[in-house]
């Protein structure tokens, strides 16, 4: 029995089913980790004050609870700790702290036999700052031009109203630093690289000179005018500060223009927690990063990621459609295109890093040192296309997902029947009409198809992007205000190299843990999305021309 049950076939059948199921458990539960990991990084955390004696004195450590630990007895000899001789394991707790500029540290790792108790105050607050992380600790003074103006808890709520001034004070200055100066320093910049440029060229005059020196000359007063503005707004937000005070007793004075959110999180309802998660969530996703990447938001790599795919989109998708429908259309099929072919398929096996190194060899140094000296002698040395930025690493992947796009497309022009193409010709149609009419209309799909692969691939591709482009932070964006506006010779940020950033680089780990879960999630939904979409097509099609294939 057992033999012709072997002989049948099924239990090849159910072990391949049983792993399939297993590897799709693991992936679900992979991302139910990192969505809970991720998603958990926003929520507004209780602050727990903890007394806590070593031997040398009881003190006060007030903190988040992040994660606990248990070490065996030997685990802990090992570790340098000592045990009681009923003792035989040693738990404990990692407690982010904050307040970096008192202790120097944002974690500390408690042993719970010296906790000798602990709860959650209403009036502790969490401070976050746009340095040295976050505060924990209590409110003493509100202070106005260092006058104090309120104390305790009247301090909270006033200083809740005077933050959100503060707010808007700090996006009006930045504002016109990013948007107004900037667009002078661009212009002024430009006028310099025009000037260099009519020099090399012999051109350069004194009435040319009279011209630019006015120009210039116009630039620094509005210049001026916004330097005024900008002390005159500076002025107002160091206005006030509020006097707090850390668990262990040291107080200090904040500015309320250092301070992104202040909440009291033990005394928050259900309702203003939620709302408070909201607001971080959405910060997350359109604020710029802080503090070397471990807070604030990722807008910029979300935007670096989406104009890299989009561009490397509009380069891949008219020269692997025009491959393959040479290789399908007009190639003759000898044994040169069936190399062809399988040069193609292999291409596909590359590593992503050997793209890199030609990337930056043959589109960097090659092509950008020849476009910088015949377009743009003028900025000589400083490389404009001689250098990594948004256009080159649209190259590079579009380099690399080009085989998806040609292998795509040929299936679906060989899935497309002899006797449609037969029938538009004895109807008086040229080969081209029919391949552009007919043909290609048809085989859109499977075009899309493998355009939206391509996109799924480049999108979670970081490997390539560290030589051709991609940064820890841009100071500007790609796409601004300034002619051209759109930038290609701009350096970017991506999620996946911000990710590898956060994650490996970052010196301060444990803080950048939560984020780096968040911005995993939110680039696994990108890539899973596009890849069932793909999926989806790929089905449709399938059921649209089966019959005409029978």
């Amino acid at each position: 029995m057992i033999k012709e049950w072997i002989k049948s076939g099924s239990p090849w059948i159910w072990l391949t089913a049983s792993a399939v199921s297993a590897c799709l458990i693991l992936v679900f539960g992979l991302l139910l980790l990192i969505a809970f990991r991720g998603l958990g990084h926003f929520w507004p955390v209780d602050i727990v004050e903890f007394r806590y004696d070593e031997g040398q004195g009881e003190t006060l450590i007030a903190g988040e609870l992040v994660d606990s630990a248990i070490m065996t007895a030997a685990q802990a000899k090992d570790a340098g700790y000592k045990l009681a001789e009923d003792e035989d394991f040693l738990e404990q707790r990692l407690i982010k702290v904050g307040n970096r500029d008192l202790t120097g540290l944002d974690f500390r790792w408690v042993q719970a036999r010296f906790i000798k108790g602990q709860g959650l105050p209403s009036e502790l607050v969490t401070i976050e700052r746009r340095e040295w992380g976050n505060f924990y600790g209590r409110i003493l003074e509100l202070r106005e031009n260092q006058n104090t103006i309120a104390k305790n808890g009247e301090a909270f709520e006033q200083s809740e109203q005077r933050l959100k001034r503060a707010l808007k004070l700090h996006a009006h200055i930045e504002h016109i630093q990013k948007k107004d100066v900037g667009a002078i320093n661009f212009a002024l910049e430009r006028l310099r690289l025009k000037q260099r440029r009519l020099e090399l060229d012999g051109e350069w005059s004194e009435v040319i000179q009279h011209q630019f020196a006015k120009q210039r000359s116009q630039l620094d007063k509005d210049y001026a005018v916004l330097q005024e503005q900008m002390d005159s707004l500076n002025k107002q937000i160091r206005r006030d500060s509020i006097l707090v005070q850390a668990a262990h007793g040291q107080t200090l004075e904040v500015g309320l223009y250092n301070i992104v959110r202040m909440i009291q999180p033990n005394a928050m309802s259900l309702t203003d927690k939620m709302l408070e998660y909201i607001s971080k969530f959405i910060e997350f996703i359109w604020a710029d990063p802080r503090e070397a990447n471990t807070e604030g938001g990722i807008f910029p790599a979300i935007f670096g990621t989406i104009m890299m795919v989009m561009l490397m989109s509009v380069i891949v998708t008219p020269f692997g459609v025009i491959a393959a429908v040479y290789l399908r259309e007009y190639a003759p099929q000898g044994l040169v295109t069936r190399i062809i072919r399988i040069s193609v398929n292999n291409l596909a096996g590359v590593p992503s890093i050997v793209y890199g190194v030609f990337g930056l060899g043959f589109f960097v140094y090659i092509l950008g040192g020849n476009i910088d000296q015949l377009f743009y002698p003028e900025a000589a040395p400083a490389p404009v296309f001689g250098t990594p930025g948004l256009m080159w690493a649209s190259f590079t992947l579009a380099l690399l997902t080009l085989p998806v796009v040609i292998v795509s497309t040929e299936e679906g022009l060989s899935r497309i029947p002899k006797s449609i193409r037969e029938g538009s010709l004895a109807l008086g149609a040229t080969k081209a009409e029919t391949l552009w009419k007919t043909v290609l209309p048809m085989a859109s799909p499977a075009m899309m198809t493998g355009l939206i692969l391509a996109v799924a691939r480049a999108a979670g591709e970081v490997a390539p992007l560290m030589l051709v482009g991609v940064v820890k932070l841009a100071p500007t964006l790609p796409l601004d205000g300034n002619f051209p506006f759109f930038h290609l010779d701009r350096k970017f940020m991506h999620l996946g190299f911000h990710i590898y950033d956060v994650g490996f680089q970052s010196p301060n780990v444990e803080a950048a843990r939560p984020l780096v879960y968040a911005t995993s999630l939110l680039l696994v939904i990108v890539i899973v999305a596009l890849n069932i979409f793909a999926v989806r097509i790929r089905n449709q099609l399938r059921e649209k021309y089966r019959a005409l294939e029978n």
